[in-house]
């Protein structure tokens, strides 16, 4: 029986229980407005600089205020994804684990990666601590140092909501903790030799890798065991990390991201399909066609985040089961079609490889960032002729694929075609917007023409459809667009300090070595460069190939002669295949959530587009004029 003490506490428990929930909706409440209040400010700040510069003046340290917002924007962003459970990770222990060792190896993952968030949150403690020394302070006297608190401060919210989902009950949560204070302080006690705690540090990051540990945790994990095993001070992720966050392009990330976001909360799918059916979808395959440039329309402004499919597969998919597709075929190629806009600007990962690359030929000195141009305009002009190749093959597949006799169903219809047109407009116009705001000289920098193309998605499903609605969808869009930013930022910030540790070492110099005795034929190395990154691409999210795989080819491709922008296109394109290949292919776990399908069975049906799109990276691998010849043309 229970004592009369006990009683009393459980009584005592049991009447804080409410004021204690109603303080974590309070919580939330703040962490989604902060959320909402930063991604403001990114889409003000540099239109009202703009505005001032059109009249001769301007804001001071526009730009500055603009990365640090988007530091603060990433570790608040990661740190509701943490809250939700939804940061990043590889989806193996649904895989390999039986429903009663999955809580072991949720509990085993999360406290890894609890771990290795202490580890970098005092890495950024340090960074701040060393900063407020120098006193550097920003336009209106505003500390520097007082925004790199967000690093520690994000970190360490992780890594307590890592250990909050890593049990179910409150008693073994407190044993999580206690084994993560432990362990975090392990590298400190000097238990073991650095040399033999290595092995040792990998060993568990693979183990949690296995487990389903998130990415950040995986990458951040490596680099800071080897960082800490060769003498290096962990310090040194932090560095990384705010200077990821604070290059002047990364803003355009969350705003891009925005903009995609408004179109698929909005009407946007709905008007876009009907365009594509009332101009081709009389014709034989013409529903495979709709399916591929929709697709493609669509992911270039989500960034290939898997909201395509989720946005437009309940509209595709039933398309082409009406138009008599067989059901194994209609499912590939919603699947596959999920990635087409991966090239097209001003789709995220040709920012990233934009900022990632530059970077890197940055270590080559002065003159080879002036020889090679890699900037954000020069990638948006490259991909088109790519992204319109792969665009075709799969529009080619699916037309392949109609049924004979569904040859015409229906005839073209003018004014069907003219009034669906007509009805989209204006979101046919937002790339004319979004670059003409880039290349037309209206703006004057991809900042300032990403945050004009967020409002201007803004406006029109707002305002002029009224099909989003402020009071009911706009929190829940900014909160579902900083948790998405946070965490793919956070990836690339910790991928960051892996490369650098990479580059200090050398391995891209010894890599180069390796190669070139191995073969000096610039046709092979392409050829092993392509099966690398589609292994990559089975292994790695797109996100975090860049950061850390980008550094090590960019030297090999100028050794053999291949213009780092061509390399870029290809990186893309094999990494595209990355989305259908487990066990990280994104779309493949999409398709199988989004349509109640199996994975075996999505996975099965997608073989062929892997294939179709195998063809099309071999071609804009050989064909190097495919990419280069439109940028030459206009740049």
């Amino acid at each position: 029986m229970m004592n009369a003490e006990s009683l009393t506490l459980r009584q005592e428990l049991t009447a804080h229980r409410p004021s204690a929930q109603a303080l974590g909706r309070v919580a939330r409440a703040i962490e989604d407005l902060l959320l909402v209040v930063l991604l403001i400010l990114l889409v003000v700040i540099p239109l009202t600089d703009a505005a001032l510069l059109a009249g001769a003046a301007s804001l001071p340290d526009a730009s500055a205020f603009g990365q640090h917002l988007t530091l603060i924007l990433c570790m608040a962003g990661a740190a509701v994804a943490a809250r939700e459970n939804r940061l990043l990770a590889i989806g193996i222990p649904s895989l390999i684990f039986s429903t009663r060792l999955q809580p072991f190896a949720r509990g085993l993952a999360y406290s890894a990666a609890a771990v290795i968030s202490t580890w970098l949150a005092f890495a950024g403690y340090e960074l701040a601590a060393t900063e407020r020394s120098a006193g550097t302070v920003l336009a209106f006297d505003v500390p520097v140092w007082a925004l790199e608190c967000a690093i520690p401060a994000g970190f360490a919210a992780i890594a307590l909501r890592l250990v909050y989902h890593g049990a179910a009950r409150w008693r073994m949560r407190l044993v999580l903790l206690a084994i993560v204070a432990i362990a975090a302080a392990l590298p400190a006690s000097d238990v073991l030799p650095r040399e033999q705690m290595l092995p040792i540090a990998l060993a568990m990051v693979a183990l949690a890798a296995v487990c389903g540990a998130p990415v950040f945790a995986l990458i951040g994990g490596c680099a800071i065991a080897l960082l800490w095993s060769s003498g290096f001070p962990i310090a040194a992720m932090a560095v990384k990390h705010y200077s990821l966050a604070t290059t002047p392009a990364i803003p355009t990330i969350p705003l891009f991201t925005l903009a995609g976001y408004f179109l698929a909360e909005g009407g946007a799918a709905r008007r876009l399909v009907r365009v594509c059916q009332g101009l081709v979808g009389h014709w034989r395959g013409g529903p495979a066609i709709v399916t591929a440039v929709a697709c493609a329309f669509f992911t270039c402004f989500t960034g290939a985040s898997g909201v395509t499919i989720l946005a437009l597969g309940g509209l595709l998919l039933p398309v082409l089961l009406a138009t008599r597709y067989e059901e194994r075929a209609a499912l590939g190629l919603v699947t596959g079609a999920g990635s087409l806009g991966l090239l097209f600007p001003p789709c995220l990962p040709l920012i990233l490889y934009a900022v990632v690359a530059s970077q890197a030929l940055e270590s080559f000195g002065s003159g080879a960032v002036a020889q090679y141009d890699v900037s954000i305009e020069r990638m948006f002009v490259a991909g088109i002729g790519p992204g319109v190749l792969l665009v075709a093959l799969t529009a080619l597949w699916g037309w392949h694929k109609a049924p004979r006799r569904a040859a015409s169903t229906r005839r073209f219809d003018g004014r069907e075609a003219a009034a669906a047109l007509w009805d989209a407009k204006w979101e046919l116009a937002m790339p004319i917007v979004a670059l003409g705001a880039l290349f037309g000289g209206w703006l004057t920098s991809p900042v300032q023409a990403a945050a004009l193309t967020a409002l201007y998605a803004f406006v029109i499903e707002t305002l002029v459809y009224r099909d989003f609605r402020v009071g009911r969808d706009l929190v829940r869009v900014l909160r579902e667009t900083g948790l998405l930013a946070g965490s793919v930022l956070v990836i690339l910030g910790v991928a960051l300090g892996l490369t650098n540790y990479l580059v200090t070492e050398q391995i891209p110099d010894l890599l180069i070595e390796w190669v070139t005795a191995t073969t000096d034929s610039r046709l092979v190395f392409l050829l092993a460069l392509n099966v690398l990154l589609i292994v990559v691409g089975c292994l790695m999210d797109i996100y975090s190939a860049i950061v850390v795989v980008v550094p090590l080819i960019v030297p090999l491709a100028i050794h053999f002669g291949v213009d780092p922008v061509h390399l870029g296109i290809i990186f893309l394109a094999n990494l595209e295949l990355g989305f259908l290949t487990p066990p990280v292919g994104m779309n493949l776990f999409l398709a199988a959530y989004r349509f109640d399908k199996p994975f075996i069975e999505v996975m099965r049906a997608s073989l062929p587009m892997v294939l179709v799109l195998l063809v099309g990276v071999l071609l804009i691998t050989y064909w190097p004029q495919l990419t280069l010849w439109l940028p030459a043309l206009l740049l």
